[in-house]
C-alpha cells in the first residue's frame, strides 16, 4: 500500500503468461513487485499455459498461488486441453484443480468489482477455435451479477478475448462480442479488461448502446508481438481508473499500446497490421514446444 492514499486501490492486470514458454525474468521481476507494491488484487485474463499440458498447468498452479495476495483467473483457448480431446469436451477445466477457487472469481476494489465473462469455449462452428465466443449463457450470467450489484458499485469486467468484433461474421474475433458490449454500456461498467493479443491497449469501443472502455495487457511470455513482455498497472481512486503499462525496457505507455485489436495474438505480418509505436516486431515466431 506503500505511496497510495487509503481511498485507492491498486490492480495488477496479467495476461497470456504462457507456462511452457513463458520469460522467466519477466516472471520473477513481476513476483517482485507484488511482494514490494501489494496490489489489492491481481487478475490473470488467461492463456496460462501455451498447450494446456499438465507440466505447464502445475507451473502456472504453482507459480499463481504463490502469490499472497487475492487473485482472480479467466480461462484463455490455450487452457482447454489440446491433446486430449475427451477432456476437452468432457472435464475443460479438471486441470484448473489446485487454484478452482480463483476461476473467476469476482473482486470488490472499494466500489469497483471485478465480474468474469467467460469467452473461451471448448468448440464452436468455425474452424479457428482459438478465438472468442461469447454464449448466452456467460453473458446472461455476467449481466446478473452487474446487476446485483449494490448501487454505487461499478464493474471492471474480466475476458480472455477482447470484445471487439472485427471484419466480416466470418473472421469476427469474438462471435456475439458486439452484443456484449452494448449490453454493458447499458450498466454500469467501467472498463472490460482482456489479453489474448499480446500488446497492451486502451481503447474506447462505439456501440449502439454508448462507448465501452475497453483494456487489454500485454503478455508475460517469450510469444511476444510488437511490445516487450508487460502487464498492466490499473489504479482505482473511487471515480476514474489510470492505466500504465509496465516493463522491463522501460518504454513508455503510450508507445507500448496498439491502437487497434488484431484478429489474433500473432505478430504483425501484413501492412496494416496494428503495431505499437515502439514497433518490436519478431522476424519469426517462438517454436511451441
Amino acid at each position: 500500500m506503500t505511496g497510495r492514499k487509503d481511498a485507492n486501490r491498486l490492480l495488477f492486470h496479467l495476461s497470456d503468461i504462457h507456462f511452457g514458454l513463458e520469460d522467466n525474468q519477466a516472471l520473477d521481476w513481476v513476483k517482485r513487485e507484488i511482494a514490494e507494491r501489494r496490489p489489492d488484487a491481481v487478475a490473470i485474463t488467461g492463456d496460462l499455459t501455451m498447450r494446456a499440458r499438465h507440466r505447464e498447468f502445475n507451473a502456472a498452479i504453482h507459480w499463481i498461488t504463490g502469490l499472497d495476495v487475492p487473485v482472480t483467473v479467466e480461462v484463455g483457448n490455450h487452457d482447454m486441453p489440446y491433446f486430449n480431446p475427451v477432456e476437452r469436451f468432457f472435464d475443460p477445466y479438471k486441470r484448473f484443480k489446485g487454484m478452482a477457487k480463483l476461476i473467476e472469481r469476482a473482486i470488490d476494489l472499494n466500489g469497483l468489482v471485478i465480474v468474469p465473462l467467460k469467452t473461451a469455449v471448448r468448440a464452436q462452428p468455425r474452424l479457428n477455435w482459438s478465438k472468442g465466443w461469447v454464449t448466452d449463457r456467460a453473458l446472461a450470467k455476467c449481466l446478473d451479477a452487474i446487476d446485483a450489484l449494490p448501487e454505487g458499485r461499478r464493474a471492471l469486467v474480466a475476458v480472455h478475448h477482447p470484445l471487439r468484433e472485427v471484419g466480416t461474421e466470418g473472421t469476427a474475433l469474438t462471435r456475439h462480442g458486439g452484443k456484449a458490449l452494448a449490453e454493458l454500456a447499458r450498466r454500469p461498467v467501467e472498463a472490460v479488461i482482456s489479453g489474448h493479443v499480446h500488446d497492451p491497449f486502451d481503447i474506447m469501443e462505439e456501440t449502439t448502446e454508448g462507448p465501452v472502455r475497453m483494456i487489454g495487457a500485454g503478455t508475460l511470455s517469450k510469444r511476444t508481438r510488437s511490445t516487450p513482455p508487460s502487464f498492466n498497472e490499473l489504479c482505482w481512486d473511487g471515480e476514474s481508473l489510470s492505466v500504465t503499462a509496465r516493463n522491463l525496457e522501460e518504454v513508455n505507455t503510450r508507445d507500448m499500446q496498439i491502437d487497434d485489436v488484431p484478429e489474433d495474438a500473432r505478430p504483425p505480418r501484413e501492412d496494416g497490421d496494428p503495431v505499437a509505436p515502439v514497433g518490436q516486431v519478431p522476424r519469426v515466431d517462438p517454436p511451441v514446444r
